[in-house]
């Protein structure tokens, strides 16, 4: 049996080959960081954070007439 080293695996197995896969992955980092999260964080949210605790509504129970 012969020893099975880093080489011949990447000549058997494309997708451990790095070459393709790591400009992608970079492009799509860059895209997300650079492009979309500033227009995501630049978003005003509907309800903002208070220090109050939540309260529990009052309601009044009523009967069918």
């Amino acid at each position: 049996l012969e020893m099975v080293g880093i080489p011949s695996l990447l000549n058997e197995m494309p997708q451990l080959n790095p070459t393709p896969w790591f400009p992608i992955m970079l492009l799509s980092w860059l895209t997300f960081s650079l492009m979309i999260q500033p227009k995501l964080l630049s978003f005003t949210l509907t309800n903002l954070p208070t220090n109050e605790t939540p309260t529990a509504p009052k309601t009044t129970p009523w009967t069918w007439p």
